[in-house]
């Protein structure tokens, strides 16, 4: 004889899943506000789930409405344009060097940037400080 002692009842309603889409037609470089993102209810693989992942950031290319925006569509705003005048720092130990250099490309804070050297014509890579600057070398 078979006594049930318990019985688990499992729900089969599915979990509701949330995409994030542009609202209209956003050119690259823009910066995205609230009114340019809202949610849907659709599982798009590869989509933000969260409209606070895009607000603020920059697009990196143009985003269509009612299409999904993914993370590598948006990235942070640009506080280089490309042949920007900026100011390269190397420190190391106790030791700091500044001088001049040519951004090659757009850049937003905390990403790599490939810079000329106005002094010695050298091309080197290095990162976005809040102030603009460039730190190079060991300690960038």
């Amino acid at each position: 004889m078979l006594k049930l002692v318990g019985i688990a009842l499992v729900c089969a309603t599915p979990l509701a899943a949330e995409s994030l889409i542009a609202t209209r037609v956003i050119r690259a470089q823009t910066v995205l506000s609230a009114a340019d993102v809202t949610l849907v209810d659709a599982a798009i693989a590869g989509a933000l789930a969260e409209p606070g992942a895009a607000i603020g950031q920059e697009a990196r290319v143009t985003l269509y409405p009612g299409r999904a925006i993914r993370p590598a569509d948006i990235g942070p705003p640009a506080l280089l344009e490309r042949n920007q005048i900026v100011t390269l720092v190397y420190t190391a130990g106790g030791l700091g060097i500044t001088t001049e250099g040519r951004a090659l490309d757009r850049a937003g804070l905390g990403e790599t940037v490939r810079v000329m050297n106005l002094s010695s014509r050298t091309i080197v890579a290095g990162r976005v400080a809040p102030d603009g600057a460039i730190h190079v070398g060991s300690n960038p």
